[in-house]
């Protein structure tokens, strides 16, 4: 990548699946691994290359699409508190899932952090957002990494250690299951000290009707967003699928309190790759994405069972959506 100054452009020490074959070998036996198992499925992370980082941004824009808009009225109107809560100005604000990077620098003001980490997994995008935020606030110091955060995160020297505060907004936590979640905030928690955190955002419990509708929208985004991980496949993997043979399909599922995201084939077609292949029935599905939601006190327990303790919390006057901040426990 290239560095400016004072700004610091790292490459991260996970894969991005925009890069080299070093980067992308291990993704492309990922991919295809899930492709070949029972019951097929594509992380959500193939969601992200470029132009997914761009429908994903589209996406946030939409009236059915409330989860980004929401998480940002709150952020707006209690940024001040929860920079109090998070200890004041100099923190070293990590932000996992960066993407454009605006909802981390709507917090600068309040925050004042002394370094801005952003690590995605599309490099590409992330460096260019990063490149046009360093030109605005010119005197932060700003590290890109590139990286499978949801595996690991192994952070660069460069970042510091004390005063850390890892912010995960959107409800992306909703993509894990719960027992992945879990795992992935032990994670978080071993990477913190004392006076370190976790801002995150997570999406709560409501109706059907208005959770379908955030994932299925009318406009097609969401679909073309969804179809754009089989793109995205046939890049890094060397698949062969036709996006015209696949549809978008989203629905609820009440008992797990979570939305399920597939591609279906609208025929019978066959799907290769190097070294295999796989047919698939008309209507059969490839499973993409879960977004899980949660209520505030199932949230609170898993925090906890994590080495967490809930600090504070915020929400909306509907009980939509909320920003936690929590601490190390102990």
């Amino acid at each position: 990548m290239p560095t400016l100054r004072p700004q610091q452009y790292e490459s991260g020490t996970g894969e991005s699946g925009t890069g080299t074959d070093s980067t992308t070998e291990p993704l492309a036996g990922e991919l295809i691994a899930g492709l070949a198992a029972p019951a097929p499925f594509i992380s959500p992370k193939f969601f992200y290359d470029p132009l997914g980082s761009r429908l994903f941004s589209a996406i946030t824009e939409l009236d059915e699409y409330y989860l980004t808009r929401t998480e940002a009225a709150i952020v707006a109107s209690n940024h001040d508190a929860i920079a109090a809560a998070a200890g004041g100005p100099g923190c070293t604000l990590i932000d996992l899932g960066a993407g454009d990077c605006e909802k981390a620098s709507r917090l600068f003001g309040a925050l004042q952090p002394r370094q801005y980490v952003a690590v995605d997994i599309s490099e590409q995008f992330l460096s260019e957002s990063l490149a046009r935020l360093a030109e605005r606030h010119p005197s932060l110091p700003m590290t890109a990494i590139g990286a499978d955060f949801s595996r690991s995160l192994a952070l660069p020297d460069s970042v510091s250690r004390s005063q850390r505060l890892f912010f995960y907004p959107g409800s992306s936590i909703g993509n894990f299951s719960r027992g992945d979640a879990l795992a992935f905030l032990r994670r978080l928690r071993g990477q913190l000290d004392s006076g370190g955190g976790l801002l995150i955002g997570i999406d709560l419990a409501k109706d059907k009707a208005t959770l379908e509708a955030a994932y299925d929208d009318a406009l097609g985004v969401t679909a073309a967003f969804n179809l754009n991980a089989l793109r995205n496949a046939n890049r890094i993997a060397g698949t062969d699928f036709e996006i015209a043979d696949w549809r978008h399909r989203a629905f609820f599922d009440d008992a797990e309190s979570r939305v399920e995201i597939y591609v279906e084939a609208r025929r019978p077609v066959a799907v290769r790759w190097p070294g295999g292949g796989r047919s698939f029935a008309e209507g059969e599905r490839i499973h993409t994405e879960n977004s899980h939601k949660y209520r505030l006190d199932d949230f609170d327990r898993m925090l906890r069972a994590a080495g967490f303790f809930v600090q504070q919390s915020w929400t909306d006057p509907r009980q939509w959506f909320a920003v936690v901040l929590a601490r190390p426990a102990g």
